[in-house]
């Protein structure tokens, strides 16, 4: 009994610690590529191309599970806005919702047998159909003006050197961290 605590403790405090620094990263990373993008008079288009909130969110749901995946995913964004006004506060309810799906995937698809390419490519796909969904309620369910239905197709093009980006990463840091586990177990 005292060894199922002690193991429950050590699971809690491992996902607390999963979820903040996912957080941190994924609040951090995106400032990172605003400064670049103010420097190199890119502006705030570095972070729309490159998606640097992204990265930690699918990477924790890989390695960490859908519960810390989906916590660190729905928080990331509204700690971010707290913090730089980034993403602006009409995004940020898309961003919240569109990252915990990501997280949630990417949990689901973690402890899968099939490459991490593959299990990455489902939870971007489903991040972005949650995203979709989520636009469309509030455009056509709640008549919200904030955002419009070519703001997803727009996202995608965007974005897509981040996507490129994702995948080379995120499969490297999967191999790199499971590998650094094994070797120190």
């Amino acid at each position: 009994m005292l060894h199922a605590i002690t193991l429950q403790k050590e699971t809690i405090k491992a996902k607390s610690t999963a979820i903040l620094t996912a957080i941190v990263f994924a609040v951090a990373l995106p400032q990172l590529f605003h400064v670049l993008g103010a420097v190199s008079g890119m502006g705030t288009s570095l972070g729309q191309a490159f998606l640097p909130m992204h990265l930690p969110i699918l990477l924790v749901g890989l390695l960490a599970g859908p519960v810390v995946g989906t916590v660190a995913g729905a928080l990331s964004p509204l700690l971010s806005f707290a913090l730089s006004g980034m993403p602006g506060a009409a995004m940020v309810p898309f961003m919240m919702i569109e990252l915990a799906g990501y997280g949630l995937a990417a949990g689901f698809l973690g402890k899968t047998k099939m490459p991490v390419i593959v299990k990455l490519l489902l939870a971007q796909v489903a991040g972005r159909i949650i995203r979709a969904a989520a636009v469309f309620a509030a455009v056509y369910g709640m008549g919200s003006e904030a955002v419009t239905v070519s703001s997803i197709w727009m996202s995608i093009a965007t974005g897509l050197p981040g996507l490129a980006l994702q995948w080379c990463l995120i499969p490297l840091a999967v191999f790199w961290l499971e590998n650094r586990e094994k070797s120190h177990a």
